[in-house]
């Protein structure tokens, strides 16, 4: 189900992020699902656990997943693939701002730029 590829120029721990996000959006993982063990997806995976742990909160800081001492780590409750990919798409555009921002652009030209986006320029 998890794909890494371990000479991608992606970090693995990213890859495995990004194959949560997929698998959510594509209706393959639900809400409330619950995912692997980080122990049994590194040793599927052939990563280090601690690669799998990092993914896994990352995932939760970003309110994809949720974990529950002892049980395990699951698909957040609420989580819609509507909403995984709405996520994604902020996560993504909040990244792209700030590069912009540390590139020269200003506040307003930022603004602008969306302002003509949401236009349909």
């Amino acid at each position: 189900m998890f794909q890494v590829d371990p000479v991608s120029r992606v970090p693995i721990y990213e890859q495995l992020i990004n194959n949560v996000i997929r698998l959510t959006a594509a209706g393959v993982l639900k809400p409330g699902d619950r995912l692997p063990p980080v122990r049994t997806l590194a040793s599927e995976a052939g990563v280090n656990p601690n690669t799998v742990a990092k993914a896994y909160r990352d995932l939760e800081a970003r309110g994809f997943i949720c974990s529950v001492v002892g049980k395990g780590s699951f698909i957040h409750p609420e989580l819609t693939a509507n909403a995984t990919l709405k996520r994604e798409a902020a996560q993504t555009f909040r990244e792209a701002c700030l590069s912009a921002r540390n590139s020269g652009l200003t506040g307003t030209e930022l603004k602008t730029i969306v302002d003509d986006i949401c236009k349909g320029g």
